[in-house]
């Protein structure tokens, strides 16, 4: 649980970070870098540390068709991902209504994707995530979901798109998370988190997803 809360502590942060810089940076600027990391490299014939934003790592799970699903699915796509359980019965049903109208915004913008990790794999099969799609009504080749090891999952979560998940008893539907929609650039970098259970952040999602489509046209 120590470990768990500071995860929690450090997601709510660095949301806080974002939403300040978000709030003070002009509209024609681009969106921030949420996750870097230092490495080393060579200049002027020296080695030196610089840091460069933390690209999401390879990962191989299964979809909702039982098919391989994993970084190959997503190259040079924008994607929103989040973490949730089919039985959840607090945030998800509210985050995932939301992400749902963001969905219908870019339904027809292919480089556009939308991945929902399940963080209870023993319950949510792939089938069950098949039929959770269906009820959504969405197109499963543009809103993936993902089901994988415990291990596998939670791994990507909490170390890489810095939300925290976790299962505690005590809990309704036992777990615990933080409903961030995640979202990712074409090059697999954060450049936003948004409360997915405010719907007035599922709007700002909406527009950080314009403002890289722009960032796209402007680097051809």
């Amino acid at each position: 649980m120590k470990q768990l809360k500071f995860y929690r502590f450090t997601g709510w942060l660095l949301l806080a970070l974002f939403l300040s810089v978000q709030g003070c940076r002009p509209k024609s600027e681009r969106l921030p870098f949420l996750s870097t990391e230092l490495v080393d490299k060579m200049e002027n014939g020296k080695l030196i540390q610089d840091t460069v934003p933390k690209v999401i790592p390879p990962f191989s799970l299964r979809n909702q068709d039982s098919l391989v699903l994993d970084n190959s699915t997503f190259a040079g796509k924008i994607y929103v991902a989040d973490f949730f359980f089919t039985t959840c019965p607090t945030i998800c049903p509210v985050m995932h209504r939301n992400l749902l109208s963001v969905y219908q915004q870019f339904a027809d913008e292919p480089r556009v994707m939308f991945l929902s990790h399940t963080i209870d794999v023993k319950y949510d099969t792939p089938s069950r995530l098949k039929a959770y799609a269906g009820k959504l009504g969405i197109d499963t080749r543009r809103w993936q979901f993902a089901w994988g090891t415990r291990d596998s999952i939670y791994n990507l979560a909490q170390k890489h798109y810095l939300v925290s998940v976790g299962e505690e008893r005590a809990a309704p539907g036992g777990f615990v998370h933080q409903g961030y929609l995640v979202l990712v650039d074409g090059k697999g970098r954060i450049r936003g988190a948004y409360d997915g259970t405010v719907e007035a952040e599922a709007k700002k999602l909406s527009a950080g997803i314009r403002s890289l489509l722009a960032e796209e046209e402007d680097s051809k």
